[in-house]
């Protein structure tokens, strides 16, 4: 998906390194054995990348070090981009139709900066008519795969309806924080 918007496939795969998990730092061979691309390639995407203001360098006893840079004027959308494609976020949209009938499908701005869920709060909202099963399976993969749990909330169109209509504090505090929508209209999502 990103590829239609950007060029460089090494950009392409940096950027989906560095902003899947955004507070990570990495040096330039950790990169290289990432992104599997040539040093010289990522090295010159690197420099073109800090010359636009994206990544931060720092050197750290003999090696180079660069994470995401945060007050980047583009970093929200690129987090959002990045995280509809890849993860939990790539596989619900690739999967969509197994899933069954999503009207929305939002992601908490906690979880995509993986930093940790408040309590009562959850990383993914779902509604519509969903096969839970399959939902399941997605999530146990993407728990083993970053080493923690995902909270997460399914609801049919009328409970979400029901729920926003009579202000529910538990749907009011999903609809007032940062978030993400993989799927479906936010205008729709909260009016």
């Amino acid at each position: 998906m990103l590829t239609d918007l950007i060029v460089s496939r090494v950009r392409v795969k940096l950027l989906e390194i560095f902003l899947y998990k955004p507070q990570e730092i990495y040096y330039v061979r950790q990169l290289v054995r990432e992104i599997d691309e040539e040093i010289n390639a990522v090295r010159r995407e690197l420099l073109r990348m800090e010359k636009f203001g994206m990544v931060k360098k720092e050197v750290r006893g003999n090696r180079l070090y660069y994470g995401f840079n945060s007050e980047y004027v583009l970093y929200a959308d690129l987090l959002s981009l990045i995280n509809k494609s890849v993860g939990l976020g790539g596989q619900i949209i690739r999967l969509k139709n197994k899933l069954g009938r999503i009207r929305f499908a939002v992601m908490s701005g906690r979880f995509i900066r993986h930093l940790p869920t408040k309590e009562g709060r959850v990383d993914l909202l779902l509604v519509g008519e969903i096969a839970l099963p399959e939902l399941a399976k997605i999530i146990r993969e993407e728990e083993v795969k970053i080493g923690k749990e995902i909270n997460y909330s399914v609801m049919t169109k009328d409970e979400f309806d029901f729920r926003k209509k009579r202000r529910d504090p538990f749907l009011n505090s999903i609809l007032s924080n940062s978030r993400i929508m993989l799927l479906g209209d936010e205008e729709e999502l909260t009016a």
